[in-house]
């Protein structure tokens, strides 16, 4: 366990240096932005084209991996919808419940899983994590996107609201990243030698910057945030985060295993290490912009931080 904490600690130790740097005011909150756009534009979609063009392609279109992992998601968004759904005579209601369903069922996979997996597991943990990263940006985000237009709108709104989270997504640089990364491995195609250094030096600063940005945006959110949210609104959010979703995720594969699906074990293990991460920070950017409430959500994505230090470090333990 000691090894394993070693190992973790200085990812979270990174995390917790952004949230203090924007809750002294040492990182201006107008600064934040800014960090933001160099790791989702320009460092993150380097180190995943990185990992991806150095992946075999067979990992990365692990067909029976994707039908486990986005089943698993599927199970959790409905789950935590029924449970949240309509809390206290419906003060909870579509908006908050559907982004309370996306910060239980999105790891923080981007910005914090691959690189921790990749130095806990080997770079072979690479190619499952950004199987992950594909289903979560294509279908968890804009299932939830769509179920939280419920509430002022019919299912024409809904639709609407999908297509715009699928247009969001094809704005996103990291699902490109990966298919250049996985067109790349599969026509053993490199780049030039000045590019795939420029390429390596922004994929070396990903990990750093983005964990201090998670730290950043927490801080942030929590800050700005003027509504007092009661412990019973993030708390049982946060714990099946942590603890249902990697179960599940876990009792789903070893079920396909059972029933002949060609599901790799340590392709299981690594993609259960994913369901363990915390929340993905980039879901209060997300409730914020539709509405939601954004202290609830930024409470739920900092709590299950906090105490995915010691929970994803007992699961790595169970796991490996």
């Amino acid at each position: 366990m000691l090894s394993i904490l070693l190992v973790t600690f200085p990812f979270f130790a990174l995390v917790l240096c952004g949230y203090v740097a924007a809750r002294r005011a040492l990182l201006p909150q107008a600064a934040i932005p800014g960090l933001n756009t160099f790791v989702l534009y320009f460092a993150l979609p380097c180190m995943l084209y990185r990992f991806g063009a150095s992946t075999p392609i067979a990992q990365l279109l692990d067909g029976a991996l994707v039908v486990v992992y986005l089943l698993c998601a599927l199970v959790m968004v409905a789950f935590t919808m029924a449970v949240t759904l309509g809390r206290d005579h419906g003060r909870i209601g579509w908006n908050d419940a559907s982004f309370g369903a996306l910060v239980a069922a999105f790891p923080n996979t981007g910005f914090m899983g691959v690189p921790l997996l990749v130095a806990l597991l080997g770079a072979q943990a690479a190619g499952p994590a950004i199987v992950t990263i594909v289903v979560d940006l294509l279908v968890t985000s804009s299932l939830c996107i769509a179920l939280s237009r419920l509430d002022s709108a019919d299912i024409h709104g809904a639709e609407v609201a999908a297509q715009k989270a699928l247009r969001g997504v094809a704005l996103n640089p990291m699902p490109w990243a990966i298919v250049l990364g996985a067109l790349a491995s599969w026509l053993q195609w490199s780049l030039p030698q000045p590019v795939m250094q420029t390429v390596g030096l922004l994929a070396d600063a990903a990990s750093p910057v983005a964990l201090f940005t998670i730290g950043a945006v927490l801080a942030r959110s929590q800050m700005n945030s003027t509504s007092r949210t009661p412990l019973g609104d993030y708390l049982p959010i946060t714990l099946i985060k942590l603890v249902v979703h990697p179960t599940l995720l876990l009792a789903l594969g070893l079920a396909a295993i059972a029933l002949g699906l060609p599901l790799d074990p340590f392709a299981l293990t690594v993609v259960v290490l994913v369901a363990a991460l915390p929340s993905a920070s980039n879901v209060a950017i997300l409730a914020e912009r539709f509405g939601a409430d954004n202290g609830r959500i930024a409470r739920i994505i900092l709590l299950s931080t906090v105490l995915a230090f010691f929970s994803f470090s007992a699961a790595v333990a169970l796991m490996t």
